[in-house]
């Protein structure tokens, strides 16, 4: 179960940090231009999305070798939903619009953003739970 709790509370960690403290921030930085703030944000999260599915993996894994609770199964296995939809439906068509504005094309604005931040509020919420069941578990 520490292990659990472990990988949870550092991927939990990692969500806030860069989805909802650098992102919004580093728009706000003196001389970052849309282009230049896109193309941090597909570096950064390319790999955040990537640190996630090594936890994910690193979580199926444990779940299947440890004697986990169900109650805290379902969190986990919803984040981790969340991801692979993330990955499959929103991130390819935000890489669209991003390669479109990096290759100096104004596209119109997308509501994927919108999606992508309403399925991280929802992994959000899911690993918080994840964290406590699996604390509350001991």
């Amino acid at each position: 179960m520490a292990v659990v709790a472990g990988v949870v509370f550092t991927w939990l960690g990692m969500v806030l940090a860069i989805s909802f403290l650098e992102t919004p921030l580093k728009f706000r930085a003196p001389d970052v231009t849309l282009r230049v703030g896109l193309g941090i944000g597909r570096i950064v999260f390319r790999a955040l999305n990537t640190a996630e599915a090594l936890f994910a993996a690193v979580l199926a894994v444990t779940l299947v070798v440890a004697d986990v609770p169900g109650r805290v199964l379902a969190p986990v296995v919803a984040a981790v939903a969340v991801l692979v939809l993330q990955l499959a439906a929103i991130r390819p068509v935000l890489n669209r619009r991003s390669d479109r504005v990096l290759a100096g094309d104004d596209p119109p604005r997308s509501t994927a953003h919108l999606g992508y931040v309403a399925t991280e509020v929802v992994k959000v919420v899911l690993l918080v739970l994840a964290g406590v069941l699996t604390l509350s578990s001991w």
